[in-house]
Formats: structure tokens, sequence, C-alpha cells
């Protein structure tokens, strides 16, 4: 008897190590079928009781539309994706680390004892006893003010609580309806360009529309069009006496308006030189080649003329001018 008397509380704190490990062994085993686990009152409170010697992370959520709880819908596809990737990286469960899911429907009572008024809300339990035992029983706390969290912030926060231990990375599942978007998207595009190669390759290959192009960029570069983007200017102004200035005086100082009133003269001096250049040379009958000369000539000259008048109003001091703008 005295020797059964001896033995006995031995006996009691070895069935107590076991019953310890038998209960992080038995959620380890559930979270190899699925993780996070789902809990209920009872399943929480045996997961987070005191003694424990593994770790639990716990998200206490609201998933039912009547509670419109839309952070909780939002992280809620995340948390699972971390719970499996980390249970699939540590099947061997040497992090020691349970992922658990709690919802209001299923835990009344648990929110009601916490205190809880808002959710979601995430609790990492670490361990009262054994190597990896933290000073405080007390839960810590995940901060969600943020907005919702991506998998892999949650996953650098539980690193961070859990040094020491292995930490699996997050491994999202492949995305087939992206990649078969992705390829059916570039299979169309490039069938089109196919079909449509021997249209679309002259207009390409044009080199009358590049020049177009390029000119009309010129155009609206050296008119000042960037000038006016950046210094938000306006389009018009009065001129004090009841009228309007189209043309802003000094060189600091642009219009909306007058910006189009240079870039249509310097368009009107490319074109002129362009067909005296190009187009006149080509005519067959001499008398219309000539009339053409002198045509474009004269409002080349014209318009030249302008545009030295605008040059003076934008400095009083500018000594050119050719008639009639003078």
């Amino acid at each position: 008897m005295r020797i059964f008397q001896s033995i006995l509380p031995l006996c009691l704190l070895f069935a107590g190590g076991f019953a310890k490990k038998d209960r992080y062994e038995e959620f380890h085993q559930l979270s190899q079928r699925s993780s996070p686990l789902k809990l209920n009152d009872a399943t929480y409170t045996s997961l987070t009781a005191a003694p424990r010697n593994h770790s639990v992370a716990v998200l206490l959520t609201a998933l039912e539309t009547r509670f419109g709880c839309q952070l909780c819908q939002e992280f809620a596809p995340e948390w699972e994706i971390l719970g499996r990737s980390w249970i699939r990286g540590d099947k061997a469960g040497e992090s020691r680390l349970i992922f658990g899911t709690l919802d209001f429907a299923d835990g009344r009572e648990t929110f009601i004892s916490l205190g809880l008024q808002t959710a979601p809300v995430l609790l990492l339990f670490n361990p009262t006893i054994g190597p990896h035992a933290a000073a405080s029983p007390e839960p810590v706390r995940y901060d969600f003010t943020a907005g919702p969290s991506a998998a892999e912030q949650v996953h650098s926060w539980l690193s961070r609580q859990l040094p020491n231990r292995p930490h699996p990375p997050v491994q999202r599942p492949f995305n087939w309806l992206r990649w078969a978007s992705t390829v059916t998207i570039v299979l169309g595009v490039g069938t089109a360009l196919a079909s449509a190669s021997s249209y679309v390759l002259p207009i390409i290959q044009n080199r009358n529309i590049w020049a177009s192009i390029s000119l009309i960029a010129i155009l609206l570069f050296i008119s000042g069009h960037m000038f006016n983007h950046i210094r938000k200017v306006p389009y018009i102004v009065g001129d004090g006496h009841g009228g309007v200035s189209y043309i802003a005086g000094g060189f600091q100082n642009q219009l909306g308006l007058e910006t189009q009133i240079v870039a249509a003269i310097y368009g009107v001096l490319s074109f002129c030189a362009i067909t005296l250049a190009v187009k006149v040379p080509r005519m067959a009958d001499s008398k219309t080649q000539q009339v053409a000369v002198v045509v474009w000539s004269v409002i080349l000259f014209l318009v030249y003329s302008f545009l030295l008048s605008v040059f003076r109003v934008k400095n009083s001091g500018y000594p050119f001018s050719l008639p009639p703008f003078m």
C-alpha cells in the first residue's frame, strides 16, 4: 500500500503530461484535415486553456450577412490561405501552432466573456509551459485598424511573435481562371492581329501618317502646350478696357488661346514650306506651277509677318518686323 501511495503522484504527473500532449496532438491531427479549425465555445476553451505547451492563433469573426461585417468577409479568404499554407509546410507540427476560427454564431459566450464589440479580432495565445513559454498568459492581439490584411502581412506578424520556430511560407493556390483568361486574351489579340495584318501593316508603315503625327506633336510642344498644363494658365483674360487679350505679354506669361494661335501659325508656315518644296515641283503645268509659287509665297510672307508681330507683343523690345503687320 505504501509503495502504491508513493508512486501514485508520479503516475498522475505522467498522466497529466500525456493528456496535455494528447490535446495538442489531437488538434494538430484535426488541422491536417482542415485548417484553420472551425471552433465553438467548448473547443475554443479547450484549445486555449492553461496550462498549454502550444500556441494558438484564433480569429474571432462574424461572417453571417446579417452582421454586415465587410472586413470579416474580406479577410476570411486570406486567413484560410494562411492556415492551409502553414499546416501544409509544418506537417510534423514543429512550430506547435494551431489555427482556429470562431464565428460569432458558434461562440456567442466567448465573445461576451471577452467583451468584444467589433470583429474581426485575431488573438495569439502563447504557451504557458515548455521551452517557448511566454512571461504573460494573456493573448497578443493583431491590429486591424489599417483595414483588411493580406495573408503575408499576418504571416510576418506571427513570425515576429513566434521566434526560434519554423515559419512555413504562404503558398497561394494557383489561379487557373486568371491563367486561362490571360491565355485566351493573348490568343484572341494574336488572332485579330494576324487577321488584320494585311490592313493594319500598310497603315503602320505609311510614312505620311508618321510624318503627320510627328508634325502635330512638334507643333503642340513648341507652342507651349506643356507650359499650360504645368502652370494651369487661363484660356483668355480681359485687357482692362472691356475687351479680351489673346496674347499675354512677357515670356513668363501665356494664355490657352495663345497656344492655339501660335500652333496654327507654325502649322500654316510648315504647310507652306512643305507645299513649296514637295508639291509644287511635281506640277506638270508650268503656268499652274508659277501661280502656286506666288500664292504660297505670299501666304508664307503674310503669316510670317504676323508671327513677328506676336513676338513684339510678347517682348516690346523685339526689333524685327515685316509688312503688313508692322
